[in-house]
């Protein structure tokens, strides 16, 4: 099952430490940097991104909706915040789809919808990781295999079907 990214796009650069600084001197110079870096995760883990951002900041000679280097980039409409955007997005995805965002609200209703969340600041940690291991030429196991262990797991320690789903679906960033 692939997954779909839709990220909060504001979100994800004012909880960045190094974005937020770009985007302080310049909104636009905070949008690119954001986009490469997810051009770059692309490249590494093939998942389809969706960047969603206001449109209210958005620069005139863009349309609502673009793409660029495999990065599908969508500015809300006048009237409209980007919050609803993200919310529409995951009611169509539903299981497909992971939610990039710290902002609770979207957070929930995308939980609702049977779909997965990150918050940003974890998913920026997941970029550099995945950035690094690229740079080091390290290769991702999917499956490392069985693991010996004479611990034992009861009923009381299993996570329910949803945070399962959840949690493989982070384990895939």
């Amino acid at each position: 099952m692939s997954i779909h990214l839709i990220v909060d796009g504001y979100n994800l650069i004012r909880q960045s430490n190094r974005l937020s600084l770009l985007d302080q001197q310049d909104l636009q110079s905070g949008r690119d940097a954001l986009i490469e870096a997810l051009v770059k995760y692309k490249k590494i883990k093939h998942h389809k991104i969706t960047v969603v951002f206001d449109g209210t900041n958005s620069p005139s000679i863009i349309a609502f909706r673009d793409y660029i280097k495999g990065i599908i980039i969508q500015f809300s409409r006048q009237g409209e915040s980007a919050d609803e955007v993200i919310k529409r997005m995951a009611a169509r995805e539903r299981e497909k789809a992971m939610v990039v965002s710290s902002d609770r609200d979207i957070i929930n209703t995308a939980v609702s919808y049977g779909s997965a969340a990150i918050s940003s600041p974890l998913f920026e940690e997941k970029m550099i990781m995945a950035e690094y291991m690229d740079i080091k030429g390290m290769v991702e196991e999917d499956n490392p295999g069985w693991i010996p262990t004479t611990k034992k797991k009861g009923p009381s320690k299993r996570l329910s079907k949803r945070k399962k789903h959840s949690w493989k679906k982070i384990i895939k960033l």
